[in-house]
């Protein structure tokens, strides 16, 4: 159908509701930070929304959507309390080492809150499934590559 015949809603704007963010099929487990930052994100979301003017129907659409993934996240957030131990685990802060003689340090966290660029993956990444249960001194492959445990925290 030509986009000629689609009527328009009111205000003249052509302007469809975003679709939903997709959510995890996963666990939702997050670290207390991760928590705050969910919880963060909800009340500024709010916020925003509330200093919306009734023009703004595509910033509408889009904290809406957003409002309401974040505002799912926080329904099903499952806090686990990083418990220290000689293991990798869920909230576990993990040096490596890769073929290549490079070291890398990370923690595993809930799947919102990984940022690899800030050295946080997800609980639920080739690298952290591979390395959960494992203790210093284990070498895992992911993704074809062998790596060495060298330090748990």
């Amino acid at each position: 159908m030509s986009s000629a015949f689609v009527k328009e809603r009111e205000g003249g704007e052509a302007f469809e509701d975003l679709p939903d963010r997709p959510i995890s099929p996963h666990t939702n487990f997050v670290t207390p930070d991760g928590l705050e930052q969910i919880k963060a994100e909800v009340a500024r979301l709010q916020a925003e929304f509330s200093a919306l003017t009734p023009d703004a129907k595509a910033d509408e659409s889009r904290v809406t959507r957003d409002l309401h993934y974040w505002t799912a996240r926080m329904g099903t957030a499952q806090l686990v309390e990083a418990v220290p131990g000689d293991d990798v685990r869920f909230g576990s802060t993990v040096t490596i080492l890769r073929e290549g003689e490079s070291r890398q340090t990370f923690r595993i966290v809930g799947e919102d809150e990984a940022d690899p660029a800030a050295g946080s993956i997800s609980y639920v990444s080739p690298m952290s499934r591979a390395l959960t249960g494992k203790v210093v001194g284990d070498v895992v492959a992911v993704n074809g590559h062998e790596t060495e445990i060298v330090e748990i925290s």
